[in-house]
């Protein structure tokens, strides 16, 4: 179950989960917030997850989903965020 700032967080970045029912939004599971926030996500929002989770939680999250046999990060993002994640979690 996700906090209030994670939902309001959420809300406030519909446009991002335009596939997801309205209803169902606010429920969606951390692993998938953090995929969509850094692959589609501005700057911005990145910062705001981080503050809102923590760079290491995210930085957990990221490394087991670009390390499982399916990965939807884009080449560029993963070696991004591959390589922030080893510098500042």
């Amino acid at each position: 179950m996700n906090t209030p700032e994670i939902k309001q967080f959420i809300q406030k970045r519909s446009e991002l989960f335009w596939y997801i029912r309205k209803g169902k939004k606010q429920d969606i599971p951390m692993m998938f917030l953090v995929e969509t926030i850094l692959i589609y996500g501005d700057v911005p929002d990145v910062k705001e997850l981080f503050a809102l989770i923590g760079v290491k939680k995210a930085a957990e999250i990221f490394f087991k989903q670009v390390n499982s046999k399916r990965n939807n990060y884009p080449a560029r993002t993963a070696h991004y965020f591959s390589l922030f994640f080893h510098r500042y979690a």
